[in-house]
């Protein structure tokens, strides 16, 4: 970056601070206090980072003996993407572990005149790796120039090369169909055309968040002895990366996306980055369901693959078909040499009578524990029928269609069952359907206010302690109070809670805090706490999902719960768990997945671990929340189908599976709507369909509009009726440093048509409900 951008990236900063209130750039604040470090968080990290590893391809190189030398190349064994960039990235760890700090720590032999060339060379100004600033984050740095003498010396006393290819993206910033993004550099082209022709074996080291283009893997063929994906495993990432190198880990991650052979052969390829819309022209066949059935030739690497160091075998034990679901038992026997974990995955294929359907779906999974060679488990796995249902339009059900049903497990048929007429497992209502059909079923659903007399004087703590009933509690509190109840603070970082906060909400008001309501402090994620604190740096979402490990993912989320408590914060917005419909999408390093099952079970793992300490997780971004460019205005037009089958299906599997206290919709629109004005997407489906009560809030600041269905209704009074109960931070101008009352929610109280006090009261029971249902958090 010359001086003039470096000069412009500063001015952009300080207006986006003014206009924010130090929000969106907080990236930038400096952490303050102690070096906080949570007893247990980092091994639970690094285990998790290795596990997320995928070797794609080994040629017997791996595991690497430390008593050979090998070199390192590639400037990002020093300038390390611990993870993406944005609202989901920018935590401030008490240390990082790059690449060669974890070879160093592992003992292996590094060749020296190699290091010390790239040390140098990173360390002047002029090639100093460039951070960005909000939205214009960097996708790689430049590569350093090789000497091709420094690299043939190299040569002669290291047979082993290691070539680090990093990338990154973020919030707000689409990765592209450049060099250096989805591509590789010319830079990096000579650098692997330099190493493969003097190393007789060349590893290379995916550092990425999300997929890249790897179509030039095939070009040099047997040159590349391994292909390892690293991901953005977090701060210990780098120790991490060397254990599976050296071998202490066996690799056993897992992809959780499809890795095709160009772009152009994604199914979304066409319909992505449309600057108004994008049409959803692949419906349900997303990743593995388009490949397996359409295109299993453009595949270079099938979704749930990866390699091992050791051999694995997997003999069905036991099938069962039952009412609601399937239940099956693999043994799983460590066939090989080497110590190592094994991932089970259970297929269903359905029978395509009527709706067109992918050949398989992934129905569930699980995770051995370390077997050594010659031992073995039985692993266990269940589904439930909807697990591998389709949802039918035209009769607007979950339906098992007639025709057997076969399960496979680990490659191996494991069982089937018949049915001789189709079964119809859920009915549900319409959505997203027109003004005047939506107008009738909102207004026949209105809530109606408690009815409960009033307990003047009375506090939370009173109904905290059953003095009280919460019905009577809400009864007493003013307009104004409902008001300050559906909306943040008004500004990120607030003064209630830590440093670096992303809001606050619940008892923004003095009468409210009078009352016992106290403020509810946010932080963002998912990569760990985004405060001006010292905190722990996790894994990115995909490298998580690559583990294919619950159990490890809901452990980790426990010990980040804790954190929460430690730094006073009683919402992590987190999850991230929009699917991976699109490789481009900047923010797929905070996603899980392709696949709805994988993305879902992951999710829930991670709230059952925050919510086990008494903390709140907010899954997000609710929903179709799958490109950054021109977020706030894009629409997802996106079948219902497809809709149910795939985007709301993994919300679905974690919202019931559990029970997050809140949930967060996304900037977008879906079918025409944004999300957070969406009816049916909120009430119909999340609320009605899947009996879920607990607190929705909006993404940071929302669009203004008009209901079509109640022109009398605009902006948060448009939003409290749809079921979306907090504006976060809490103004719609951007510009507030405090909470400020909003003329669009009242202005209509009482009038034909406008908002009732049954729909203020029904938003302030759901908020206390949460305040009521968190641990205080521990002042900072």
């Amino acid at each position: 970056m010359n001086r003039i951008q470096e000069t412009i990236g500063r001015v952009v900063k300080h207006v986006m601070d003014r206009v924010t209130g130090a929000g969106l750039m907080q990236e930038e604040n400096a952490p303050e206090g102690e070096r906080y470090l949570n007893p247990g968080m980092p091994e639970l990290i690094r285990q998790a980072a290795a596990e997320s590893c995928v070797l794609l391809k080994n040629d017997g190189v791996l595991p690497l003996n430390k008593e050979d030398e090998v070199a390192v190349f590639g400037r990002c064994q020093l300038d390390w993407f611990y993870v993406g960039y944005g609202s989901g990235g920018d935590v401030h760890p008490a240390y990082r572990r790059n690449l060669m700090d974890g070879l160093r720590l592992a003992g292996a032999r590094v060749n020296a005149d190699m290091a010390e060339r790239y040390r140098v060379w990173t360390g002047e100004k002029a090639n100093a790796a460039d951070e960005g600033w909000w939205g214009h984050w960097p996708y790689s740095h430049p590569e350093m120039p090789l000497d091709e003498a420094l690299v043939r010396r190299a040569a002669q006393t290291a047979q082993t090369a290691l070539v680090v290819i990093g990338r990154a993206a973020g919030e707000d910033r689409e990765n592209t169909l450049t060099q250096g993004s989805y591509y590789l550099t010319e830079l990096e082209r000579d650098m692997l055309d330099a190493v493969t022709s003097v190393f007789s074996k060349t590893v290379v080291l995916f550092n990425t968040g999300s997929i890249m283009d790897m179509a030039w893997t095939e070009e040099y063929g047997d040159k590349l002895s391994a292909l390892l994906l690293v991901w953005q495993g977090g701060m210990e990432s780098g120790c991490a990366a060397a254990d599976v190198l050296y071998g202490a880990v066996s690799p056993c991650g897992r992809l959780a996306d499809t890795i095709a052979r160009y772009y152009v052969d994604y199914p979304s390829a066409a319909n992505f980055g449309g600057k108004e819309f994008n049409e959803y022209k692949e419906g349900v066949f997303v990743g593995y369901r388009y490949f397996e059935a359409k295109a299993p030739d453009c595949v270079l690497f099938p979704f749930g693959f990866g390699l091992s160091y050791t051999g694995f075998d997997a003999q069905p034990v036991s099938f069962a078909h039952r009412e609601t679901g399937v239940e099956v038992a693999l043994k799983i026997t460590n066939t090989g040499t080497r110590p190592g974990k094994e991932v089970a995955q259970l297929w269903c294929h359905a029978p395509a009578e009527g709706l067109e359907k992918p050949l398989r779906v992934l129905a569930a999974f699980g995770k051995t524990r370390v077997l050594n060679p010659g031992e073995s488990e039985i692993v266990k796995l269940s589904c439930t029928e909807k697990d591998f249902a389709s949802f039918d339009e035209a009769a607007h059900c979950w339906v098992l269609e007639a025709g057997e049903y076969l399960f496979e497990a680990n490659g191996r048929q494991i069982g089937s069952f018949r049915l001789y007429e189709s079964k119809v497992l859920e009915s549900c209502e319409p959505i997203c359907i027109d003004s005047a059909a939506l107008r009738e079923r909102i207004s026949v659903r209105l809530p109606a206010a408690t009815g409960a007399a009033p307990a003047v004087g009375a506090t939370l703590e009173d109904v905290r302690a059953g003095r009280v009933s919460l019905a009577a509690f809400i009864a007493a509190l003013s307009p104004q109070e409902l008001e300050a109840l559906t909306r943040g603070e008004g500004m990120m970082n607030s003064p209630f809670g830590t440093p670096g906060n992303t809001g606050a909400f619940g008892g923004v008001i003095e009468s409210l805090r009078k009352k016992g309501v106290r403020p509810l402090i946010t932080s963002d994620g998912p990569a760990g706490l985004r405060l001006q604190r010292f905190t722990s740096l996790l894994p990115c979402g995909t490298a998580l999902a690559c583990t294919w490990n619950t159990a490890l993912v809901e452990a980790l989320h426990r010990k980040l719960g804790e954190e929460m408590g430690h730094y006073g914060i009683d919402v992590h917005l987190a999850p991230g768990m929009n699917l991976h419909r699109n490789p481009l999408c900047g923010r797929n390093f905070e996603y899980y997945a392709e696949d709805p099952l994988l993305s879902g079970k992951m999710a829930a793992a991670a709230v059952r671990g925050v919510q086990s300490t008494g903390h709140a997780s907010c899954p997000k971004h609710f929903a179709c929340n799958n490109q950054e460019a021109r977020r706030n205005t894009n629409d997802s037009r996106v079948s219902e189908r497809a809709l149910r089958e795939l985007y709301l299906r993994s919300f679905e599997i974690c919202v019931k599976e559990a029970k997050p206290l809140t949930l967060m919709t996304s900037y977008n629109k879906v079918n025409g709507v944004w999300s957070h004005y969406h009816y049916d997407l909120v009430t119909t489906v999340l609320r009605g369909e899947w009996g879920w009560e607990g607190t929705v809030i909006t993404d940071w600041w929302m669009q203004r509009s008009r209901s079509p269905e109640f022109p009398q209704l605009r902006d948060n009074a448009y939003r409290v009726r749809a079921g979306v109960d907090v504006l976060m931070p809490g103004d719609m101008s951007h510009t507030a440093r405090s909470y400020r009352p909003d003329a669009s929610l009242l202005e209509t109280l009482g009038k034909p048509d406008g908002i009732t006090r049954g729909e203020l009261e029904r938003t302030a029971r759901r908020v206390l409900q949460l305040e009521l249902a968190l641990s205080p958090g521990a002042a900072d």
